[in-house]
């Protein structure tokens, strides 16, 4: 027979053999397919930057018509549940009980003020404990005062200007939702926790159960081997990535702007250096468990706290963003920020996309070199 044919009838004998190894282990195709559905539905629901109903107590010393009418805003709001306080003593003790995160004071004289064409005085008092949590209460109370004096202005009542007017516009995340955001580094995580945990375990596995030994002696060559572990658990994990897209999309209402054949291959990219690193790190362990908990330290967690999907990086130290630079799940949640939010942006997908092609040809060159037909490393 000819070489190819040969070749293709080893890999079609390998990629049958570890197809039958998923189809009888639940587990994988769990991994793969039902764990990206959990992560989604926790982090989309469970996890939001944004603040909703935060409980505020209001106090209005004022009773006058232009009071009432900006008290009626905030009870309005969909940010803020509002608990109205007879007197700043009653406030405080709520905010010092964690039973409201601030208060809205509006003093005595605040019609008299407004009236005299002045800015009228608004007192805001936050609880500062979560910083992040005050500065998007404040930023939300900031953004009611100024389209309350919009109301007002354009109704032809005298409204003091501020010396600056800002006209804000807010580009390809329109309703500046968190979620928008989430999802799509999310998916980032799912993959990579698809391709490194899978393929950390599967030439381990082999070790283990003593059918290494057996795949030895078979004409099979290392190249055959490599593509037998690697084809099955990117399609899996392709097949993982795309449910998640259309879960995002459809569910979590997420737009994508991108064109679906930049998302299959940049994508591919990003799962092949993620299955390069997990075979790596399988064939040089040769133990399930050790290879497994590697894989989580080595390879999910700094994903997760490197990668830009939680935490700015450009807030932290510079060695850290150096360290993230090593990271392939950074360059990947440029690329699914871009393509959901922006669309097809070559100028930003191009440059990490390469990125990811060269960490995959690395990762699985070295994948193949650790493969080996020998029983000793």
């Amino acid at each position: 027979m000819k070489p190819a044919t040969l070749f293709l009838m080893r890999l079609r004998g390998i990629l049958f053999k570890e197809a039958l190894q998923i189809l009888r282990d639940p587990s994988s195709i769990a991994l793969a397919l039902i764990l990206p559905m959990i992560m989604l539905f926790l982090f989309g629901y469970g996890v939001t930057l944004d603040a909703e109903h935060v409980p505020i107590a209001v106090i209005s010393d004022d009773h006058g018509e232009l009071a009432q009418e900006l008290v009626a805003r905030f009870e309005l709001s969909a940010h803020f549940a509002v608990i109205k306080a007879k007197s700043l003593v009653q406030a405080t003790a709520l905010v010092g009980d964690r039973s409201a995160d601030g208060i809205v004071h509006l003093q005595s004289n605040f019609t008299k003020i407004i009236n005299s064409g002045r800015l009228g005085p608004v007192q805001l008092i936050l609880n500062g404990i979560d910083a992040n949590r005050a500065r998007l209460i404040q930023g939300y109370v900031h953004s009611i005062l100024a389209e309350w004096s919009l109301m007002r202005r354009e109704r032809g009542e005298a409204v003091g200007l501020p010396a600056v007017m800002v006209t804000q516009r807010v580009w390809f995340n329109e309703g500046t939702e968190s979620r928008n955001f989430m999802v799509p580094g999310l998916i980032t995580l799912i993959m990579t926790l698809i391709g490194i945990l899978l393929t950390a375990l599967v030439v381990a596995r082999e070790w283990e159960r003593g059918t290494m030994e057996a795949m030895l002696v078979t004409p099979l060559r290392r190249v055959e081997i490599l593509l037998g572990k690697l084809i099955p658990y990117y399609i899996l994990g392709m097949l993982g990535m795309g449910l998640s897209v259309v879960v995002g999309v459809t569910v979590f209402q997420v737009p994508y702007r991108g064109s679906i054949p930049a998302l299959l291959l940049l994508s591919s990219l990003f799962m092949l250096a993620s299955l390069g690193f997990g075979l790596l790190l399988s064939a040089a362990i040769r133990i399930q468990f050790v290879a497994a908990q590697i894989s989580v330290v080595a390879g999910f967690l700094p994903a997760f706290f490197l990668s830009g999907v939680l935490f700015d990086l450009e807030s932290t130290p510079w060695f850290i963003q150096l360290i993230s630079h090593f990271v392939p799940a950074r360059y990947f949640v440029s690329i699914s920020h871009t393509l959901f939010m922006a669309g097809d942006v070559w100028p930003i997908l191009l440059p990490n996309g390469l990125v990811l092609a060269g960490m995959a040809i690395f990762f699985v060159s070295m994948a193949f070199r650790k493969i080996t037909k020998r029983l000793e490393k």
